[in-house]
């Protein structure tokens, strides 16, 4: 359960006030002494179901303090119980729980010989079909064997911050791709240095353009606020475990859900490493894709994926760049496979097509499921393949490794399809991930299974390999 502020409907009730100062106007009315009772019976059956309830009470109670009377001083008892009205539970998982990316996780330490610590994200679907990104780690043995660390029974919520500095370029150029370039954004920008904080935005953005009607530089003004508010920062308390951290929604293009998220440990040129991930936001009517970037899955910023190629869904980083460029898996058309190269790792125009589905398993459309993954014989891509009846199926091909443009080999048929057992669930006859790890020489593959679970392959690298290699095309 995460504990999330609740805000009643604000629609107009006659004779003109909104459900959220009524709430509060009826629990102002309460009774000292009832308060504290009732404030100890809120912490007596929540604060052990949540990291500092006090705080996340504290906090949702600051956010609708302007219903509060000037003149009216609370007591910190009353402020706790109003925040416990402004508050509810909700269940992350409750509709569904699939969809796994898997990395080599940040602290490598106090391991045995061979061994390996990871961290798993895992889509997760609640109520309203709302999806989040939750985590899972463990240890890969260094003879096969696989533990997964205990969950815990609380979970967590990011704090949300606006980024320290926004980039021009990057504004502009998503505002030329959603055609909101005119000369009053145009003046706008002019105003705004290359690099600038949050509120050099608002103080240009307080300059209403004296060209064009009101209503234009209104609309144009609700965009850019709409833009600014798409790249944030999430951050979680150091203290709190990897796994009750959730993610969970907080940008206005991800108000339906952050979906399928792909993460990939990536090692630049000097060596330095951090971790990418493309998720897709959904804001109940269109998706777009966006990116993550962390180095300790501790703080997360969240930023908008820019350019021609950044268009649909199934995104995925490779893991280093590729003749002095980044390199990126899409699926621009909705049904095949495309690759897009890039200086910049937020914006990407230049795609080339890359795989047209040929097999009956994957006619309807095929995309990847994950960044790919360096083995001496080339980038092995695990693919998702959708074929009659809507099923969907697991498969693999390999890519140059100078030449990723060039496919070395395509399996014929399913790599991983679903079981009886699997077939069954909240989407049934489907088996996909988001990313795999090799360890040991082997191919780890964690996938859910029909939206309502996940399980773990393993198969021997090698034998996968000259299977591709095999099938050359």
């Amino acid at each position: 359960m995460l504990a999330k502020p609740y805000l009643p409907g604000e629609e107009t009730i006659l004779p003109g006030e909104s459900r959220a100062y009524l709430l509060m106007s009826r629990v102002l009315a309460i009774p000292e002494e009832d308060v504290r009772s009732l404030n100890a019976e809120m912490n007596r059956r929540f604060a052990h179901r949540h990291h500092d309830v006090q705080g996340i009470w504290e906090r949702n109670f600051a956010a609708v303090a302007h219903h509060v009377p000037a003149d009216l001083e609370v007591s910190p008892h009353r402020r706790q119980l109003i925040g416990a009205y402004f508050t509810h539970e909700y269940s992350v998982e409750a509709a569904a729980l699939f969809n796994p990316s898997i990395v080599p996780a940040p602290d490598q330490t106090g391991l045995p010989s061979g061994a390996k610590r990871f961290v798993m994200s895992l889509r997760a679907v609640g109520e309203g079909h709302l999806s989040s990104i939750e985590f899972r780690s463990g240890v890969l043995g260094a003879n096969g064997e696989i533990g997964i660390d205990h969950a815990g029974t609380r979970l967590v919520g990011g704090r949300r911050t606006l980024p320290a500095l926004f980039d021009r370029a990057h504004f502009a150029a998503k505002l030329q791709e959603i055609g909101a370039i005119n000369e009053l954004s145009s003046g706008l920008l002019d105003r705004l240095a290359p690099k600038f904080t949050p509120a050099e935005l608002e103080a240009a953005l307080s300059i209403r353009e004296s060209v064009g009607p009101p209503a234009v530089w209104f609309e144009t003004a609700q965009i850019i606020r709409v833009l600014a508010s798409s790249n944030y920062v999430t951050t979680f308390p150091a203290d709190s475990n990897l796994a009750e951290r959730v993610i969970f929604p907080a940008g206005p293009n991800e108000t339906h859900g952050m979906e399928d998220a792909r993460f990939v440990l990536f090692t630049d040129r000097d060596g330095s490493t951090k971790y990418y991930a493309t998720y897709t936001a959904y804001d109940g009517f269109s998706i777009l894709p966006q990116l993550i970037e962390t180095e300790d899955f501790v703080q997360f910023r969240i930023s908008t994926l820019n350019g021609a190629a950044a268009q649909n869904k199934g995104m995925a980083l490779f893991p280093r760049k590729i003749g002095g460029k980044y390199v990126m898996l899409s699926r621009k058309d909705r049904e095949n496979l495309h690759l897009s190269t890039s200086d910049d790792v937020h914006h990407w125009n230049e795609v080339t097509e890359l795989y047209r589905p040929q097999h009956p398993w994957e006619l309807l459309h095929i995309g990847n499921c994950g960044s790919p993954i360096e083995t001496h014989a080339g980038w092995l891509v695990l693919t998702h393949g959708v074929g009659p009846m809507r099923c969907y199926s697991i498969g693999a091909m390999l890519l140059d490794l100078e030449e990723p443009t060039r496919v070395k080999g395509h399996l014929a048929a399913p790599l991983i399809e679903p079981d009886d057992e699997e077939r069954d669930g909240y989407v049934p006859n489907v088996v996909y991930t988001c990313g795999a790890i090799v360890h040991a020489d082997e191919l780890i593959v964690p996938y859910g299974f029909s939206d309502c679970g996940v399980a773990i392959a393993r198969m021997p690298l090698a034998d996968l390999l000259e299977a591709l290699i095999a099938h050359g095309s």
